[in-house]
């Protein structure tokens, strides 16, 4: 049994952390909606879905100095809630507690290493989808590759067993040497996909259905592509560009997390996004105009929520 925390419960925090529970691992969510934390204690988390339909007992909680410490730390937060998250986690960690990364973006882990020794830290990715439905109920939406890796690179036992031990709870995570690709092949499928379904106000599908938007989206996504080469990053496919267009197409009625929020009035993760890419390409020296441009544009829309055009 692994003593869990999982900071930020909403879909996928709760869906995690659902899912570790039911399993037998001891653990605890963290989140500020208080409805949703009482609900949970109250009648357990209901997760319907593509897994099924059942009632797991969990515990949750508002404050995670009630906690103590515990064996690892899952950071779920929005990436601008990153610093906050790490810094209130504090009473959780001890010298051996493991923090996990599953959040989109870049600057996450940066985030987290300010407050936690690198060696603590280990990167995830998912392609698992899920959907909050109220307070103490969330959809299962989606099943996809998981992988969990040290930022070293190096297979350690560590990894191997929480890579374990999450797997023998239904959620399959494959040990990887090399985590950086994999997050930053994830965040060129954002990178294509988040601002220009936002700004344009269209499901995924739509992006490579006009030829002006599918030029677009090429253009971002080559931007972010040479400025990992510049990193020295090991990308997961020969074609990004192609490799964004087909996920636009498997995922066509899908509405990106940057559209809910930008329909629902919320802020976005535009800044660790493709502002991300204008930083790192400002870093080192590589030009970056079509994600200054998506940049900008969307962080205007946040800027003016408040206007109506009549």
């Amino acid at each position: 049994m692994v003593k869990v925390a999982v900071v930020g419960a909403g879909a996928m925090g709760s869906l995690f952390g659902g899912f570790l529970s039911e399993h037998g691992h001891d653990v605890t969510c963290i989140d500020v909606w208080a409805e949703h934390v009482e609900a949970i204690n109250r009648d357990g988390l209901r997760i319907e879905g593509i897994s099924g339909d059942r009632i797991v007992p969990l515990k949750a909680v508002t404050d995670p100095g009630r906690v103590g410490q515990v064996d690892v730390i899952i950071i779920f937060v929005k990436a601008y809630h990153t610093e906050a998250a790490i810094e209130a986690a504090k009473p959780m960690l001890g010298a051996d507690t493991t923090v996990i990364t599953f959040q989109n973006g870049l600057g996450n882990i940066e985030a987290i290493e300010r407050h936690v020794p690198r060696t603590q830290i280990l990167g995830g990715v998912t392609s698992w989808g899920a959907t909050m439905l109220g307070s103490g109920r969330v959809r299962h939406a989606g099943v996809g590759d998981s992988f969990l890796g040290e930022l070293d690179g190096a297979m350690t036992t560590r990894l191997e067993a929480l890579s374990e031990a999450f797997t023998s709870s239904g959620i399959v995570l494959k040990p990887t040497d090399n985590i950086l690709g994999l997050l930053w092949s994830k965040l060129l499928v954002n990178i294509g996909i988040n601002a220009l379904t936002a700004i344009l106000r269209v499901q995924n599908g739509r992006l490579v259905e006009y030829p002006g938007s599918d030029q677009i989206l090429a253009l971002a996504v080559s931007e972010a592509v040479e400025v990992a080469k510049a990193k020295g990053i090991r990308l997961l496919y020969d074609d990004p560009v192609a490799k964004v267009r087909a996920v636009c197409r498997q995922t066509a009625q899908n509405r990106s997390s940057m559209l809910q929020d930008v329909l629902a009035g919320r802020r976005t993760e535009i800044d660790f996004i493709n502002g991300a890419i204008v930083r790192e390409g400002e870093a080192h020296g590589v030009p970056t105009p079509i994600n200054l441009v998506l940049t900008q544009i969307v962080k205007t829309i946040e800027q003016s929520y408040d206007i109506r055009v009549s």
